[in-house]
């Protein structure tokens, strides 16, 4: 696996004066890449860094780059990251080493790299790779049961759940960045004491608090991903909103899964934070010695001892009453990624066992990530009861599920003492009417 460098040191500091401020998402020991251009202009996307408020042209800047880290800068340079991606960990590291040393206080080239930033405020995004193929895990086992619960009362939990870290091929042609907006979605809903279903609008409309990860360099067809070797393949994560529709989910959801429910929208954070950047947030990988353990495909002494990532993770919410009082958005629930009941190399190995080979910039969501209490959860179907409690907003409020207007916004980042705090910025998106 990847070690810790230079670039992790939490003593660094930035000549960009900003980054060093301590609630900042993006420090020096951040970096993390995004496709961006100026509002409003017809430039090209290119590639940049986050520090601080700023992002860092890579296009303007890789001139200054030399070796790996100048190979990594130009495939930067172009309208996607998915040649970067390919590229692999020795030039994602080599990059990432030189913007390290080249945005410390004191650095040589500060003068010539001044000139490449450009504020965040003046900035828009689009998604960073083309996602080729998106596959929506079920890790958290504290959803799967409250929400197997309201499905299945007799039988919440199935028994591969805790053998298998399950998951279904999702669209990724409806996944976009934050900002987006999009319809409320359309399709068969059958009431419980309805005769048949009807179409209409959904009425039961929902979020879902995931990461997201993003694949770098892929695998050959017929070659599986040793578990250990998870770490060559995972380039970065961000946040993500897996839109549900419950009611047209609860629908058609057997008996092959997720469909017209998943499938009209998702939504990811600009900023993919590297693999390499949240080390120092690696942890111990906990299964409780009482449920079945892992396989040995999916178990090893690496992944046991520091397979998991510390990353909190917070829901909040902004009706469009909010917004037209100029209120800030109302954090709906709190949680994190380390309750995850599998890790992501887990996912990689279990995802490649068969053979299926995976691409630079293939997408995995975790699944929601509800914590072991319920005011964790990480959808309103869980924090509502199914629909049967409302929760109540600071502005009196009130909401089982999602109304039109409302906008969802996720926040993520990792701290503790003896490291830099590293954030994910947010994942921002709007619910707009059904169409007639």
């Amino acid at each position: 696996m990847p070690v810790l460098n230079e670039t992790h040191n939490p003593d660094l500091r930035s000549w960009v004066s900003c980054a060093n401020l301590p609630d900042t998402d993006f420090p020096i020991q951040n970096l993390p890449f995004a496709e961006f251009r100026r509002k409003g202009s017809d430039e090209s996307f290119r590639g940049g860094v986050a520090i601080g408020d700023q992002v860092l042209d890579l296009a303007a800047a890789q001139h200054l780059f030399t070796g790996a880290a100048a190979e990594g800068a130009a495939a930067c340079a172009e309208p996607t990251l998915n040649h970067f991606m390919s590229l692999g960990r020795s030039v994602w590291s080599a990059l990432r080493m030189a913007l390290s040393r080249g945005l410390r206080e004191g650095a040589e080239e500060q003068g010539a790299l001044e000139n490449c930033l450009i504020p965040q405020s003046e900035v828009e995004y689009s998604l960073p790779c083309t996602i080729g193929d998106y596959t929506d895990f079920y890790t958290s086992v504290f959803h799967a049961t409250r929400v197997g619960s309201l499905f299945r009362p007799d039988n919440p939990l199935l028994p591969n759940y805790k053998w298998i870290p399950i998951g279904y091929h999702g669209r990724s042609s409806s996944i976009d960045v934050s900002g987006q907006t999009f319809k409320r979605p359309q399709g068969q809903i059958k009431a419980p004491d309805a005769a048949e279903p009807s179409l209409g609008p959904c009425k039961r409309l929902d979020y879902e608090l995931e990461v997201g990860i993003y694949i770098g360099q892929g695998n050959a067809l017929g070659e599986p991903v040793v578990l250990d070797d998870s770490d060559q393949h995972v380039f970065g994560y961000c946040l993500f909103n897996d839109w549900s529709a419950r009611d047209i989910q609860a629908w058609e959801y057997q008996p092959l899964g997720p469909f017209l429910a998943k499938n009209f929208a998702s939504t990811v954070s600009p900023w993919i934070v590297t693999n390499e950047a949240l080390l120092p947030y690696r942890t111990a990988f906990k299964r409780d010695a009482a449920d079945p353990q892992p396989l040995p495909y999916l178990s090893s002494r690496m992944n046991s001892e520091e397979g998991a990532l510390d990353i909190r993770l917070e829901v909040l919410l902004q009706t469009q009453q909010m917004r037209h009082h100029n209120q800030e958005p109302a954090k709906l629930s709190e949680s994190n990624f380390v309750y995850s009941y599998w890790t992501v190399a887990q996912m990689v190995a279990h995802h490649t066992v068969n053979g299926c080979n995976l691409r630079p910039g293939d997408f995995f969501g975790s699944g929601t990530q509800s914590g072991p209490e319920h005011e964790q959860g990480g959808s309103l179907l869980e924090l509502s009861r199914g629909g049967k409690e409302s929760v109540t907003l600071p502005n009196g409020e009130q909401r089982t599920f999602l109304e039109d207007g409302d906008t969802v916004v996720m926040r993520g980042y990792c701290e503790k003492e003896g490291a830099a705090r590293i954030g994910f910025g947010e994942v921002a998106s709007t619910v707009l009417p059904a169409s007639n």
